[in-house]
């Protein structure tokens, strides 16, 4: 037996995901709300029977318990394994060579690399003065662990082979390229360097700022690893390992732009506070602060880059319900310069941070003139389109509430009155990206394997989601099983056999079935469900004739057309499907 296997036998997937979020019983089955979009409605269901989970909400994710974790937790496979591993008591010894190449291999890799950076930059004064001329304590560089990388071409692709690494793998970490030449070439040279960590603190990538005298424009101040099977840019936040348990403890995070930004705040004091390391705010990072905290404060650069960056980022935080504000700088550039120059500013500076529509209002109000004399007031049009802008904002916000407040605060600063503003809104689309948040889960009626179902597959998958949640209904089942389609019988045969199914596609349609029963029996009273289940079978059979009928009829058209010895006892069929529709259309 695998690892894999064996971990899976030990954990209960219901168990397990019941330390990460509050499910409750749905039949045989768990139901929650999902973890991975915004809903009011559960659609998350996991089988303990089959030992899986999927959404049926507008995410559409699913799988087995390894699925789960590296959604949740934002890992790879081979972390996830063996944080399985260790809570299971498995050992890992047995995992096949193959596997530890792919992903072990690549944090040792980093964290030697790491190391080799750490003791460069004990080496470099110049290094050592950039970080102190930036306002950064020894303490703060010996804590996070920073660098340096040389500026001979191949000095750490050496010094990792000496360590008895493939060049194979040193590329795959990210950490060199192959030029045009075919020789390798170290990816960072002359940069500070920061470690980037995940959530459990492993090494899994790097950011390298550029010495000033060696910035000639063209290589970028800041070069990131590039992705690899372990570093993903849009899941990590850049000091979060650090940061997670004082942010958890606040329910609050304060986000910054870059590394020197989240260093600089941290040593100020402010340590509930993460980076996006210079990438867009992704859904996933919202996701993993999502989980630690309610409250988000925005404090990018203040130029119109950083504002715009902020907006974006603002947007998609309301959309997740945060209770979002703005951090202002006023007359500093960044937080790095503001820590340097005003020790202390920051913890100032974070209880000063304005409400989000604040932001908006000051950004797209206050260069109209709204004073009441005709000749001041502003142009309509650009009026119209400011005030759309911040509309656009408001519908993007989760709670109605909220919503109200800011159409009446709206209606104060612009002169309009609510009425006119709700229905401005109200014609205004949702703004891309938040459309998954408004979503209306329905009870799960269509298979999404099976495409272009008729009436027969759709009343099959419903009989099926009865007969998976209560066994005994099973026995009535007895007289329609011919009735069922194809793929459909294959899938009752397995429901009845208990044993998985070596067809992936009836192995999938039975999961997804099993799973979306919890969704569709919690709709039904208890007392009614024998009923109801017994009236799907009649209309199983009914349209199976159905079906029969139209099948004659198309028959009967053609030997007409050319006189075919088949049609009288073709027209005798039909008519005693004909009655026999009748009579079982009357039953129901």
């Amino acid at each position: 037996m695998t690892p894999v296997e064996q971990i899976k036998e030990k954990l209960d997937i219901v168990d397990f995901i019941k330390g990460y979020i509050e499910v409750k019983p749905a039949g045989k089955n768990f139901k929650a709300n999902c973890p991975f979009h915004k809903e009011k409605t559960p659609s998350f269901v996991i089988s303990p029977d089959r030992q899986t989970w999927h959404c049926f909400g507008s995410c559409s994710e699913g799988g087995d318990i390894f699925k789960f974790v590296m959604k949740f937790e934002n890992l790879e496979f081979y972390e996830a394994l063996k944080i399985l591993a260790d809570k299971a008591g498995v050992e890992l010894r047995k995992i096949s060579p193959s596997d530890q190449k792919q992903f072990g291999v690549l944090y040792d890799i980093n964290e030697d690399a790491k190391n080799f950076f750490k003791a460069e930059l004990i080496k470099s004064e110049r290094a050592k003065e950039y970080l102190k001329s930036r306002g950064m304590k020894g303490e703060t560089a010996k804590e996070f662990e920073i660098g340096m990388s040389p500026s001979n071409y191949d000095d750490l692709n050496v010094e990792l082979i000496n360590h008895g690494y493939d060049v194979k793998d040193i590329e795959r970490a990210g950490l060199i390229f192959k030029t045009e030449k075919g020789s390798y070439m170290d990816r960072f040279r002359n940069r500070v360097m920061f470690p980037i960590y995940n959530s459990f603190g492993k090494v899994v990538g790097f950011s390298g700022r550029v010495l000033p005298e060696f910035d000639n424009g063209e290589s970028g101040k800041y070069v990131n690893s590039p992705e690899t099977p372990i570093f993903n840019k849009s899941h990590v936040l850049y000091g979060f390992h650090k940061s997670k348990n004082y942010i958890r403890e606040q329910k609050l995070a304060l986000l910054v732009e870059g590394q020197m930004d989240f260093l600089m705040t941290y040593q100020d004091g402010v340590k509930n506070v993460v980076a996006t390391s210079g990438t867009a705010l992704t859904f996933d990072h919202l996701q993993t602060l999502k989980k630690s905290a309610d409250n988000l404060v925005f404090c990018f650069d203040n130029d119109e880059a950083g504002l715009k960056a902020a907006e974006r980022g603002i947007d998609l935080a309301e959309g997740f319900d945060f209770n979002v504000k703005l951090l202002v700088l006023k007359d500093y550039k960044d937080p790095g310069e503001a820590v340097f120059k005003e020790p202390g500013a920051m913890a100032r500076f974070l209880n000063d941070a304005k409400p989000a529509m604040e932001f908006y209002f000051d950004r797209y109000l206050l260069s109209l003139n709204f004073n009441h004399s005709t000749a001041d007031k502003p142009d309509i049009g650009e009026l119209k389109k400011k005030v759309r802008v911040i509309l656009m904002k408001i519908k993007n916000i989760t709670s109605p509430v909220e919503r109200s407040h800011w159409i009446k605060e709206l209606s104060k600063r612009a002169n309009i009155n609510e009425k006119s503003l709700a229905e401005e809104m109200e014609q205004l689309k949702i703004p891309i990206g938040a459309e998954y948040l408004h979503e209306k889960i329905e009870i799960p009626q269509q298979s999404k394997i099976i495409k272009n179902k008729g009436k027969r597959e759709s009343i099959a998958e419903q009989i099926l989601m009865f007969a998976s949640v209560k066994s005994e209904l099973i026995k009535n089942m007895a007289d329609y099983i011919d009735y069922l389609p194809e793929i459909y019988l294959s899938v009752y045969s397995c429901l009845m056999s208990k044993e998985n199914c070596s067809n992936k596609n009836i192995s999938d349609l039975l999961n997804e079935i099993t799973l979306s029963s919890a969704l569709l029996i919690d709709k039904i009273d208890e007392s009614k469900i024998e009923a109801e289940f017994n009236r799907l079978l009649k209309y199983l059979k009914l349209e199976f004739l159905k079906e029969q009928r139209n099948e004659k009829t198309g028959l009967i058209g053609e030997y007409e057309k050319y006189n075919d010895e088949r049609l009288e006892q073709t027209k005798k069929d039909y008519q005693v499907l004909n009655e026999s529709i009748s009579k079982l259309s009357g039953e129901i």
